[in-house]
């Protein structure tokens, strides 16, 4: 692996190499869109910063092809948009997609908890217990990146548990969505960190000791909370 530097952050690039000794075009599109992709998720290119495929054949010391395949992805995703006019943009998520997502949420994991309280194992257990562990560390640290993505997983845990693939895939899609408006949440206001460890805590509870209706309404109420701060990012 060999690290190119895009005169920030470095981005590792993979060597591997398809027959002909040349890393294959889906390799490369692959490469271009997670370095693209992670970028836009820490932050690092903000909604509203324009790209050019040359720029980004810079940073990443590939030709436009897959760039430009990779670009065509991410704005499927709805990550970017590109235009005759403005040329290719960080897109930033509306006030309707971000309440939309919350619904898909909402439905999702108040079934998943339904489903898979009194249910986990003894491994499930431990794996959960090690998440919160990890985000009560990271809470003393305020260290809000890490923090951020235990939340992603503590939620995407269930879905694992469930074992349905199909709301493992919508599921992580949508927190993929909303990842940089949480972090940006966060950052603006640091207590609901705290906050949402201890919301964690009570689902964790609620689904471990199998009571059901428990578990949706803190479901539920986690999942409000978190739409009003990100709907009101600078509200206390």
């Amino acid at each position: 692996m060999s690290r190119k530097s895009n005169g920030g952050s470095p981005i590792l690039v993979a060597e591997n190499s398809g027959a002909n000794g040349f890393p294959s075009r889906n390799l490369l599109k692959d490469q271009a869109y997670s370095a693209l992709k992670d970028r836009i998720l820490r932050g690092d290119l903000e909604p509203g910063t324009f790209l050019s495929e040359r720029q980004i054949a810079g940073w990443l010391a590939m030709s436009k092809t897959p760039i430009r395949a990779a670009l065509e992805k991410l704005e499927a995703e709805g990550f970017v948009t590109t235009s005759p006019q403005q040329g290719i943009v960080v897109r930033a998520l509306s006030v309707h997609e971000i309440a939309d997502q919350f619904e898909i949420r909402l439905a999702l994991e108040t079934f998943v908890a339904r489903a898979v309280s009194g249910r986990l194992t003894v491994e499930q257990i431990s794996r959960l217990e090690a998440n919160l562990k990890a985000q009560k560390a990271c809470l003393r640290q305020m260290n809000v990146q890490d923090s951020v993505r235990l939340d992603t997983e503590f939620h995407i845990l269930f879905c694992r548990f469930l074992g349905n693939q199909e709301i493992l895939k919508v599921m992580e899609q949508s927190r993929e969505r909303i990842h940089r408006v949480i972090l940006r949440v966060h950052e603006y206001n640091p207590a609901r960190l705290k906050a949402g460890y201890a919301e964690h805590c009570a689902i964790a509870d609620a689904v471990i000791h199998g009571d059901a209706e428990l578990a949706v309404r803190r479901v539920q109420e986690h999942l409000e909370i978190g739409k009003q701060n990100l709907l009101s990012p600078r509200r206390g």
